[in-house]
């Protein structure tokens, strides 16, 4: 991943020198594994257990093997005495390779949950804010009928509930491993080196295995990243769209040195918004090849290793820029509450239809009959840039059948909310 897109703590995680830790790490663990089966004394283990290895090393020595843990063991081979006859022992590559995934995507996991509860607080926090502020809702870009600004909020918090509860369960997917050796059935090995060793790593080893873990699971991993990140554009197309210049009911925050465009100085544009966007349809991206990876040769092939030396560190690397990127953008979101309201006029009233037509039907109207004259005036309101109200108590049959104490109500943004606690209750406590 670019540096642009990546943070400093997932850069971390995703490092070479992290990278081989974790393989000594699942290394070590099947050593300890193996003194306590008793294949070697505790002194012997000690001396493993202080292993080391030179970075530059492997680098150097997988120029000439063209295997990365070949590399891995030759290097730390180095920093052993007689004791590194044991070191790898009864082991294949994938077993530390897959192994070492799971302890380096638990700890970008920790990460990632933390981000999203990070962003589920503004969520939150906003919500509540303009729980009683009134918006023009929009069905298929069209006005529609008021509702509660904090409601969009609300219904993010509520996504993003499901959604870590599916990045949990993904998680736990993937932070698995496996010592069951080259064709998965424990030959050079035993079962309980899985046992004990998966224990002391803090990952579930897999029921059954090939050489490899199945990619069904970081198959779904993936795909759980990218529908975060789908969400994630969710939000950004709403803000972007609540951004232009007719609407202008929210803006991103826009630093006093920040620059819009190069050549029109008046440009505040939803930068952050469009650039969550463009990142969703690169994590959408990986979900082919990640899918791809679960049909695999025989006991295994190697066509899903390099696949995953860019998939899994990127997607974990963009989700995690993003949901922090965006968490800063809504927790800094400039909103216009009188422009909301100005825009809800923009209907001169047409958009309270609906509830005038049931008062009429509450009053003996046909349904399709009212339906009808509702409709003529609602029109000619917008088309002729009048009150609707005015038409509708100017109209002779209506103006007979009801009453201005009953039609004000209708024409109130704050009716319309009335029912936002509830929605709420539902969805925080």
């Amino acid at each position: 991943m670019i540096e642009r897109y990546q943070r400093a703590e997932m850069k971390k995680i995703w490092s070479d020198k992290s990278k081989f830790d974790a393989y000594l790490k699942v290394e070590l663990a099947a050593s300890y594994a193996w003194q306590q089966l008793g294949l070697f004394d505790l002194d012997t283990y000690e001396k493993i257990s202080n292993a080391n290895y030179k970075l530059k090393d492997i680098l150097d020595i997988e120029k000439q093997t063209k295997h990365d843990v070949v590399a891995f063991t030759k290097a730390v081979s180095n920093s052993l005495g007689e004791e590194k006859k044991y070191f790898h022992y009864g082991l294949t590559s994938t077993d530390v390779v897959d192994s070492a995934h799971g302890v380096l995507l638990k700890k970008a996991n920790k990460l990632i949950k933390k981000d999203m509860k990070a962003l589920m607080e503004v969520l939150k926090e906003k919500a509540y804010l303009y729980k009683d502020t009134p918006i023009m809702g929009r069905t298929h870009g069209m006005h529609a009928e008021v509702t509660s600004f904090g409601l969009k909020f609300a219904l993010w918090y509520e996504d993003f509930k499901r959604l870590y509860q599916g990045f949990v369960e993904a998680s736990k997917l993937v932070e698995a491993s496996k010592f069951s050796g080259a064709v998965g059935n424990y030959a050079a090995n035993n079962p309980e080196i899985e046992k004990i060793a998966s224990k002391k790593l803090g990952l579930t080893p897999a029921y059954i295995s090939t050489q490899t873990l199945q990619r069904d699971r970081h198959a779904k991993y993936v795909l759980q990243i990218a529908i975060i990140g789908s969400q994630l554009e969710k939000m950004a197309v709403e803000i972007r769209h609540l951004s232009r210049s007719e609407v202008h009911e929210v803006s991103e925050f826009f630093d006093i040195n920040q620059k819009g465009s190069s050549a029109m100085p008046h440009k505040k544009n939803p930068i952050s918004s469009e650039n969550i966007t463009g990142l969703s349809r690169i994590l959408r991206g990986y979900t082919i090849p990640a899918l791809e990876n679960i049909a695999l040769w025989h006991e295994r092939d190697i066509s899903h290793s390099s696949v995953e030396r860019i998939i899994l560190v990127d997607s974990t690397t963009l989700i995690d820029y993003m949901l922090n990127r965006y968490t800063n953008t809504l927790s800094k979101l400039i909103v216009y509450e009188n422009k909301m309201l100005e825009n809800i006029n923009l209907s001169y009233g047409a958009n309270y239809a609906q509830h005038v037509l049931n008062l009429l039907i509450d009053k003996g109207f046909d349904r399709t009959y009212a339906y009808d004259i509702i409709q003529k005036l609602a029109y000619q309101a917008m088309n002729e840039q009048i009150s609707f109200k005015e038409l509708i108590l100017s109209h002779q049959e209506i103006n007979q059948a009801i009453k201005i104490d009953e039609l004000n109500p209708i024409f109130n943004p704050k009716q319309y909310l009335k029912h936002t606690d509830y929605i709420f209750n539902k969805i925080f406590n």
